[in-house]
This record gives C-alpha cells, sequence and structure tokens, in this order.
C-alpha cells in the first residue's frame, strides 16, 4: 500500500523549525486557544469527586503552549506532552532538579512529561488516559480510522477526545496557483467533517460534536506566505513530491496565478479548520475493523470460575 505522506520528512520538517515555531505559529495558537476552551466539557455530567482527568495528553504538542496550560488547569494531573520531533520537545522549558523532585512529592507544581512518539503507534497503556488533546496534528496523518482506534485504546471508557485538523478548503489559493505552474502537487489533501466525523463514528467514539469554521491569514506576496510556512514546519510531506527545489519559473509562474485572488495590497491565504469533541465508549462497544465489528472486553471483567 502505498503513504501518501512521508513521516521522514514530516520529522525532518518539524524538527528544523523548532526553535521559529512558537513565534510563527500565530493561526496555531489561535485555534489551540479555541479548542481549550472546548474543555469546559470534560466537567459536565460527572460527579463533583471526579471533575479533575488524571492523566492527560497532548498530542502533536510542538513546544508544548497547550500541555502547560491543562496543567495549569488541572495541576494534580499527570500531563505527557507527545510529538514526533524531538527537537520540538527540546524547545519546551526544563525544570530543575529540585523541582522535580518537590513535584514528585507532591509539594511543587507538576510540569508536563516530554515524551517523542508517533500518533499512528501511541506508547501508552490501554485505558490509561482520560482526555486526549491535538490541535492541528492529524493532517499529516493520512489513515484517520487507524488512528482514532489507537485514540479509543488508550482512552478510558468515557474518556474525551478534543482535536482539530485542517478541512478541504484550507490553502486552496495556493494549491490553484501551484496547479497551473507545475503538474505535481504542492499542496497536501485534508479530510473533510463528514469524513472526520464518520471516522470517529466508525471507530465507536459516542456522541461527536463537530464544527468548521475558516480563518484567514493575509501576506504581502507569496514568498512571505511560503517562509512563514518553513518557519512553522508546514511544508510539503507527499511521497509524490518534487524531491528536487521548485525552480524559479515554476515558482514565478505559480505567484503570477496567485495574483488573480489579491485584494487591495494582500494576498489572503484560507484555513478551513474542523474541531471535533467525542466521547470514548464503554467496554464492549464494537468497533469496526476489517469489515468485521470487533468487541473488546478488559481482562479483568471476564468472570473466572474456580472450583
Amino acid at each position: 500500500m502505498n503513504q501518501l505522506f512521508d513521516p521522514r520528512q514530516v520529522r525532518r520538517a518539524f524538527s528544523r523549525a523548532s526553535a521559529s515555531y512558537a513565534d510563527a505559529a500565530k493561526l496555531q495558537h489561535e485555534v489551540e486557544a479555541r479548542l481549550l476552551e472546548s474543555l469546559d466539557f470534560y466537567e459536565e455530567g460527572r460527579a463533583a469527586d471526579a471533575k479533575a482527568p488524571s492523566v492527560v495528553v497532548d498530542l502533536g504538542c510542538g513546544p508544548g503552549s497547550a500541555a502547560r496550560a491543562m496543567q495549569q488547569r488541572w495541576p494534580k494531573a499527570r500531563v505527557l506532552a507527545l510529538d514526533l520531533a524531538l527537537p520540538m520537545l527540546q524547545q519546551q522549558p526544563v525544570e530543575g532538579g529540585l523541582a522535580r523532585t518537590l513535584a514528585r512529592v507532591g509539594l511543587g507544581q507538576r510540569t508536563p512529561e516530554r515524551i517523542c512518539a508517533d500518533a499512528r503507534a501511541l506508547p501508552l497503556a490501554d485505558h490509561s488516559v482520560d482526555l486526549l488533546f491535538s490541535n492541528l496534528c492529524l493532517q499529516w496523518v493520512e489513515d484517520l480510522p487507524a488512528v482514532f482506534a489507537g485514540f479509543r485504546r488508550v482512552l478510558k471508557p468515557n474518556g474525551m477526545l478534543v482535536m482539530s485538523t485542517f478541512g478541504p478548503d484550507t490553502l486552496y489559493e495556493l494549491r490553484s496557483a501551484f496547479a497551473e505552474a507545475d503538474a505535481v502537487p504542492h499542496v497536501s489533501p485534508f479530510a473533510s467533517i463528514a469524513q472526520v466525523g464518520d471516522a470517529l463514528i466508525g471507530s465507536g467514539f459516542r456522541n461527536p460534536v463537530l464544527d468548521r469554521d475558516e480563518l484567514v491569514t493575509r501576506y504581502p506576496d507569496l514568498p512571505a506566505l511560503m517562509r512563514e510556512q518553513r518557519a512553522i514546519g508546514a511544508t510539503n510531506a507527499l511521497h509524490a513530491r518534487r524531491h528536487t527545489l521548485t525552480g524559479k519559473t515554476r515558482f514565478a509562474a505559480a505567484a503570477r496565478a496567485y495574483e488573480q485572488f489579491r485584494h487591495g495590497d494582500q494576498l489572503p491565504a484560507t484555513w478551513e479548520i474542523v474541531t471535533a469533541v467525542a466521547w470514548a465508549p464503554e467496554h464492549g462497544v464494537p468497533i469496526r475493523e476489517g469489515g468485521e465489528d470487533v468487541a473488546r472486553f478488559p481482562a479483568s471483567g471476564i468472570p473466572v470460575r474456580r472450583r
């Protein structure tokens, strides 16, 4: 089976962008702030003594701003900050030995634990996570049903998934401009809100609530847009990408084609944002795997007949 994305290129691009990401990722920070507001739903419908999650995961955490925000929100929780690019994790502040010791014995503020991991193979125990948060990470994953099945595996029953990703109208201007200049794709395809919802339901998640929004960023010219994308690591990671630099002639042709979208002295770039909140089901709810419904139960729940 041919892969759509090259995971090694994704890792390289975000590793190179680790030092510039925090300052350049204005759009990502705005979506993150909106997604963090969705955490208010976590407390709804829960007992007064069970409002705070004990284990929280920030998947695709980057420099870790969301992980730190969730650690402040739930000081006693164990917050795991996961990212594919190790240099991104290394951008996060490191607590000194005394601070770590105090946190372990309950006398100091806990800090997120950094883990270098792939969203497609989470190194987490089954049913160990209360809340899984992922901001603008899943657009780099081509098999959403498989990833959501992994999310369901690690989430506790009634655990909460909060996520955002890009929709198919994202960067349609850039996609159109390069299509006129080059036969090789320069912009990734993105899953629609319907595809995200279908993948969640097919993976057994219940009561999914999805939303779609559009944000527009503006640039004086095409090179400014491309510089920002490189600064946040959002470069072309398609297997079908051209493995050499885009030539001056092709780039100039794309820049001319992009001019049809100009408003005044600015070029717009459209971002379709798909967000979703969903809950992991109880044990035994079937999941669709390979065309069959498969139900899982914890081994501890199987009665043992003793003689």
